[in-house]
């Protein structure tokens, strides 16, 4: 197995801990230039929200680096607001086998310290 097939199968091993919950689901993904975040809903089929380093107004924001801690600590921000607004507090976060660290470490903190729960 290579790096990218046992991240995968971590994740598919957390989402089905966070399926059996009968949670929301934020999940992110992250790329060495970009990072995404997305709010699913309990069954896992609607996105009830979501926010990327790719959207034209947080580009400029971030004058363009989406790859940095910055970028994910906006990306966090956002994504709770948007939550917030859509009605959503409590998700269950699903990291997509990332270690937690760096990055997505710092967008969760973000997140939370926006006024998500998990």
């Amino acid at each position: 197995m290579n790096k990218n097939e046992t991240r995968v199968r971590r994740a598919r091993q957390t989402r089905i801990r966070i399926a059996e919950q009968l949670a929301h689901r934020l999940t992110i993904y992250r790329s060495n230039q970009h990072i995404f975040a997305q709010l699913f809903s309990p069954c896992g089929t609607k996105v009830l929200a979501s926010a990327s380093t790719m959207e034209v107004d947080i580009k400029k924001a971030l004058n363009g680096n989406g790859g940095n801690s910055a970028a994910a600590q906006q990306i966090g921000k956002t994504i709770a607001e948007r939550a917030i607004k859509a009605g959503v507090t409590e998700v269950a976060f699903d990291r997509a086998g990332f270690r937690y660290h760096g990055r997505v470490k710092a967008l969760a903190e973000a997140a939370r310290e926006a006024g998500l729960k998990f």
